[in-house]
Protein backbone atom coordinates (compact mmCIF):
# COMPACT_ATOMS: atom_id res chain seq x y z
CA UNK A 1 0.00 0.00 0.00
CA UNK A 2 1.32 3.42 -0.91
CA UNK A 3 1.86 5.89 1.90
CA UNK A 4 -0.41 8.90 1.95
CA UNK A 5 0.74 12.32 3.04
CA UNK A 6 -0.98 14.40 5.71
CA UNK A 7 -2.93 16.44 3.16
CA UNK A 8 -4.37 13.33 1.52
CA UNK A 9 -5.36 11.86 4.88
CA UNK A 10 -7.11 15.07 5.93
CA UNK A 11 -8.84 15.25 2.54
CA UNK A 12 -10.12 11.71 3.15
CA UNK A 13 -11.47 12.86 6.50
CA UNK A 14 -13.17 15.87 4.88
CA UNK A 15 -14.92 13.53 2.45
CA UNK A 16 -16.07 11.27 5.27
CA UNK A 17 -17.40 14.26 7.20
CA UNK A 18 -19.25 15.60 4.16
CA UNK A 19 -20.89 12.20 3.74
CA UNK A 20 -21.91 12.13 7.41
CA UNK A 21 -23.42 15.62 7.20
CA UNK A 22 -25.24 14.76 3.98
CA UNK A 23 -26.67 11.54 5.41
CA UNK A 24 -27.88 13.41 8.48
CA UNK A 25 -29.61 16.00 6.31
CA UNK A 26 -31.22 13.21 4.26
CA UNK A 27 -32.60 11.65 7.43
CA UNK A 28 -31.14 8.18 6.91
CA UNK A 29 -31.69 5.40 9.40
CA UNK A 30 -30.01 5.95 12.75
CA UNK A 31 -27.99 2.72 12.47
CA UNK A 32 -26.42 3.84 9.19
CA UNK A 33 -25.64 7.29 10.55
CA UNK A 34 -24.02 5.91 13.69
CA UNK A 35 -21.90 3.54 11.60
CA UNK A 36 -20.61 6.46 9.51
CA UNK A 37 -19.91 8.46 12.67
CA UNK A 38 -18.01 5.48 14.05
CA UNK A 39 -15.79 5.37 10.97
CA UNK A 40 -15.12 9.10 11.25
CA UNK A 41 -14.34 8.82 14.98
CA UNK A 42 -11.97 5.91 14.39
CA UNK A 43 -10.21 7.66 11.54
CA UNK A 44 -9.73 10.79 13.65
CA UNK A 45 -8.42 8.69 16.53
CA UNK A 46 -5.78 7.10 14.29
CA UNK A 47 -4.72 10.54 13.02
CA UNK A 48 -4.25 11.73 16.60
CA UNK A 49 -2.61 8.53 17.90
CA UNK A 50 -0.05 8.53 15.09
CA UNK A 51 0.74 12.22 15.56
CA UNK A 52 -0.44 13.15 12.06
CA UNK A 53 -2.94 15.66 13.43
CA UNK A 54 -3.65 17.22 16.80
CA UNK A 55 -7.04 17.50 18.43
CA UNK A 56 -6.99 21.23 17.66
CA UNK A 57 -6.27 20.51 13.96
CA UNK A 58 -9.16 18.07 13.78
CA UNK A 59 -11.61 20.36 15.57
CA UNK A 60 -10.79 23.14 13.12
CA UNK A 61 -11.21 20.78 10.16
CA UNK A 62 -14.58 19.52 11.42
CA UNK A 63 -15.84 23.07 12.04
CA UNK A 64 -14.69 24.21 8.59
CA UNK A 65 -16.21 21.21 6.81
CA UNK A 66 -19.45 21.54 8.75
CA UNK A 67 -19.75 25.21 7.81
CA UNK A 68 -19.13 24.37 4.15
CA UNK A 69 -21.70 21.58 4.17
CA UNK A 70 -24.43 23.05 6.40
CA UNK A 71 -23.73 26.74 6.70
CA UNK A 72 -22.67 28.64 9.80
CA UNK A 73 -23.36 27.09 13.17
CA UNK A 74 -25.03 30.26 14.42
CA UNK A 75 -26.74 33.22 12.86
CA UNK A 76 -28.23 36.48 13.95
CA UNK A 77 -31.98 36.60 14.40
CA UNK A 78 -33.89 39.84 14.20
CA UNK A 79 -35.93 40.62 17.31
CA UNK A 80 -39.14 41.18 15.32
CA UNK A 81 -39.03 37.80 13.60
CA UNK A 82 -38.17 36.03 16.86
CA UNK A 83 -41.14 37.59 18.65
CA UNK A 84 -43.51 37.07 15.73
CA UNK A 85 -42.58 33.42 15.30
CA UNK A 86 -43.99 32.35 18.65
CA UNK A 87 -47.36 33.99 18.51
Amino acid sequence: MAKQNKRELLDNLRGMLREAFLLREQGVAYAKLTRVHGFVDGYMRVLMDTGIASQRDLLALVAETRAEALGPGTREVEAESAVGAGG
